[in-house]
C-alpha cells in the first residue's frame, strides 16, 4: 500500500468515525421520542409494526426475516403485539395455514404518534443547526442514503444480504425481549 492509499483510507475511517458519532446521536434522539409514547414498546416491537405497515399482510416469515429474529421469537412478539391491540392475525384466504399480519388502528395510531414524536426530536436538533448549513446536511444525508441502498442491492444480488433487520447496534435489545413494569409491552 504506497501513501496515497493509506492517506485515502484514513480520510474515510476519520469520515466514518465522524459520521457515526453524528449517527449515534441521531438514534439517541429517535429513540428517546419513542420512549414516551403508550404503551411503551421495545425497538423490536416498534421494527415489528413498521414492518407490518411498510409490508400489509406480511407472514410471520417474512416478518422473522425483516425484523432479524427466530420465527418462534417473532411469534412471541406477535402474540404481545396482538394483546396489546396494535397487531392482527388472520388466516390467508389462498393457504389456510398461512398467518398475514397486519396493524390494528391502534397500532397505526400508535406508530403514527412515534413518528410524530421522533420529527419533532429531530426538528429540534436541526433548529439548532445553521441555516446555512442544513441543505449540505440533507444533501450529505441522499447521498450516504443511496450509497448504503445501492450496497444493499449488491448484498441482495450478491446473496449476501440479510434482511432489513440486520443492523446491530448496542442500543436494540434481542428478539428475546425484555422485561416491563413500566407500562410497556413486556417481551419481544
Amino acid at each position: 500500500m504506497d501513501r496515497a492509499e493509506s492517506s485515502d483510507d484514513d480520510s474515510l475511517h476519520a469520515v466514518a468515525q465522524q459520521v457515526s458519532e453524528a449517527a449515534e446521536a441521531l438514534i439517541i434522539a429517535w429513540n428517546g421520542a419513542a420512549k414516551s409514547v403508550v404503551p411503551r414498546l421495545s425497538g423490536l416491537q416498534l421494527e415489528a409494526l413498521s414492518a407490518a405497515r411498510r409490508h400489509p399482510g406480511i407472514n410471520l416469515t417474512g416478518l422473522a426475516d425483516r425484523i432479524g429474529a427466530t420465527p418462534p421469537a417473532a411469534s412471541r412478539l406477535c402474540d404481545r403485539l396482538e394483546a396489546a391491540g396494535l397487531l392482527a392475525r388472520r388466516r390467508t384466504s389462498t393457504n389456510r395455514r398461512e398467518i398475514e399480519l397486519s396493524l390494528t388502528s391502534h397500532g397505526r395510531d400508535v406508530l403514527e404518534a412515534v413518528s410524530e414524536l421522533r420529527l419533532a426530536a429531530i426538528g429540534k436538533v436541526l433548529h439548532r443547526v445553521p441555516a446555512a448549513q442544513r441543505g449540505s446536511l440533507l444533501a450529505g444525508l441522499r447521498a450516504f442514503t443511496e450509497a448504503a441502498e445501492t450496497a444493499e442491492g449488491v448484498a441482495a444480488a450478491e446473496g449476501t444480504g440479510t434482511g432489513e433487520g440486520a443492523a446491530i447496534n448496542e442500543n436494540t435489545e434481542t428478539a428475546e425481549g425484555t422485561g416491563a413494569a413500566d407500562g410497556s409491552v413486556s417481551g419481544p
